[in-house]
């Protein structure tokens, strides 16, 4: 019962006590990844320099000098745990492509039945995937641009829901003191919709007649729900640049078509690209929110032949339902 409580959690949202709130499919998708942008408080849509940048601002894949891939693991409530990898490989000037798997594991859960309300001894695993791929392009020294083409999908038992979507971002970097300016859209798509054999019933047309039949085969009707349309722009700057440390700070707006308009807020300390202490606060402004205080770190390394390879925690505060923790591991090559 504890895990079907925090899995209604995760698919409804933060829909309940908020204002310009409607229903949308797919709630998953807003869910952030990487440890790193994560403990900068999510705001990462014009710092977008690694992998994750597929997420929050695909153009920010660009600006990457060389290829990399990036797994993060997140261990959410009730043994809900969610995935994310992806990989970028720079093809010089023809651009950058890239791909990423999200994946919202939420445990076996065992079928239970009007006739049998404490569970049959089945077990099945809902889960929630995207699968992405993704271009990204430099039209100048100072402005990219860059795009997701994702399949989406959601099952519970026997009955799935799939969409189609793209996203969209663009990165200008200017020449004042580095300021970077980030903006993304994010889940454009198609209407979802529930549909499977779990959804087919035995129906009596009438109850009031004895002898007629008492098993017709009907179907449930499901409605149709948008993907969580969400519009981020941001800005970043490297405060200080030195040769032995780096400040970077952020902060993104978000305006999402199921919720009301937020801020997002976070830093990055790193000493000799070696060592990063980071800090943020996730929804800003945002009435009725469990989301707020994040943190972590991340340890670095670059060999002389241009492998290098990254290790990120996260953390992130959750009100009452307490944190959550994510590790993250990356590669260069």
């Amino acid at each position: 019962m504890k895990k079907i409580l925090f899995i209604t959690i995760i698919l409804i949202g933060n829909l309940i006590g908020q204002t310009k709130v409607g229903s949308t499919a797919a709630p998953f998708l807003n869910v952030a990844v990487g440890s790193r942008a994560i403990a900068m408080g999510g705001a990462f849509v014009a710092t977008a320099n690694d992998v994750t940048s597929l997420y929050y601002n695909p153009a920010g894949a660009s600006r990457m000098e060389s290829g990399g891939a990036y797994f993060s693991h997140s261990r959410w409530f009730a043994d809900i745990t969610y995935n994310w990898a992806g990989g970028v490989v720079n093809l010089g000037d023809m651009g950058v492509v890239g791909l990423s798997l999200t994946y919202l594991d939420y445990g076996d859960l065992e079928v239970t039945t009007l006739n049998e309300p404490e569970g049959t001894g089945e077990f099945f695993n809902p889960y929630d995937l995207c699968f992405a791929l993704s271009y990204a392009y430099n039209l100048t020294d100072r402005f990219s641009v860059g795009g997701n083409v994702k399949y989406v999908n959601q099952k519970i038992y026997n009955t799935t829901a799939s969409a189609v979507a793209a996203d969209l971002g663009v990165l200008f970097i200017s020449d004042i003191y580095g300021l970077r300016i980030g903006a993304s859209i994010s889940n454009f798509g198609t209407d979802m919709k529930l549909d499977g054999k779990d959804i087919y019933v035995q129906h009596d047309i009438n109850s009031q007649i004895y002898g007629n039949n008492d098993q017709v085969l009907a179907k449930l009707n499901t409605e149709s729900y948008p993907l969580p349309l969400t519009f981020r722009i941001g800005i970043a700057m490297d405060v200080v640049n030195a040769e032995m440390h780096r400040l970077t700070v952020g902060a993104d707006a978000l305006h999402p078509n199921d919720n009301a308009e937020s801020v997002n807020v976070g830093a990055e300390y790193c000493f000799m690209n070696l060592v990063s202490l980071r800090g943020g606060y996730k929804s800003l402004f945002l009435d009725n929110t469990e989301e707020g205080l994040t943190l972590g770190f991340g340890l670095q390394y670059m060999f002389n032949n241009g492998f290098g390879f990254s290790v990120d925690y996260g953390y992130q505060e959750f009100g009452i339902l307490d944190y959550t923790q994510h590790f993250s591991l990356g590669i260069k090559f």
